[in-house]
């Protein structure tokens, strides 16, 4: 399930000339990164969840992403010091990260393109609301690049990468369930469009984790929406 607050523009390549490649990432990095990690919880399985990674402004400064709350991913980076932070282009990958309890036998999924073990050590923390957020500096520690690709944009994507914001924040008091179910509409009419078949089976994998379309064909607001104005946040 998603463990960490998801930012905006999930699914966007990561590579580009105004790029930053921190030594020891397999991947170019710039404003936030959207990766799936896993972190090694009490049952010794792997925990999956969506991660945000912060570019570093500066090349001496570390890669950072935040945790909100007491999460599955701050409860094992805390415990076991650090996880494995993934890099896919599938977006059923992202979905069940973002939406769902996924754990695993093996650290790498099967769909990484690229991977990266890292160290975690919290360096900053504060509070909104109830929600304590923290920020962990991630230091590579091994990583490997599995198969490489040449960039395509489909909008199908990264419609189903944003829909995983609208639809993680439903149970979140600070938003408007009106707002999100209009979101999640429009991604859906995206989605048909522009997406393909994994594009249409991620979609459908939001639909049963979330139960979005009866929520809002009871509230009346199943419609297309602007789709701007997500916040990186809660």
């Amino acid at each position: 399930m998603t463990d960490d607050a998801p930012d905006v523009g999930r699914g966007g390549a990561a590579d580009g000339a105004d790029a930053v490649a921190p030594d020891g990432w397999p991947v170019a990095l710039r404003g936030v990164t959207e990766s799936v990690v896993t972190t090694l919880g009490p049952n010794d399985r792997w925990n999956v969840a969506a991660l945000g990674i912060h570019a570093p402004a500066d090349p001496g400064d570390p890669v950072t992403a935040r945790t909100y709350g007491r999460t599955r991913t701050w409860r094992n980076f805390t415990e076991r010091g650090g996880g494995v932070v993934q890099f896919t282009t599938d977006p059923r990958t992202f979905v069940d990260a973002a939406l769902t309890v996924r754990e695993v036998d093996d650290p790498v999924l099967e769909t990484a393109d690229a991977w990266v073990e890292v160290a975690a050590e919290e360096i900053g923390s504060e509070t909104e609301g109830d929600t304590t957020i923290r920020t962990w500096a991630l230091d590579p520690v091994e990583s490997a690049v599995r198969r490489e690709r040449v960039p395509t944009i489909n909008r199908g994507f990264g419609a189903v990468v944003d829909a995983t914001v609208a639809a993680s924040r439903l149970d979140v008091p600070a938003f408007d369930t009106a707002d999100l179910l209009g979101r999640l509409a429009y991604f859906a009419d995206v989605v048909d469009r522009c997406g393909g078949p994994a594009e249409r089976e991620a979609f459908a994998r939001i639909d049963e984790a979330t139960g979005w379309r009866a929520l809002a064909a009871a509230e009346g607001t199943e419609r297309g929406g602007d789709g701007d104005d997500v916040d990186d946040e809660p």
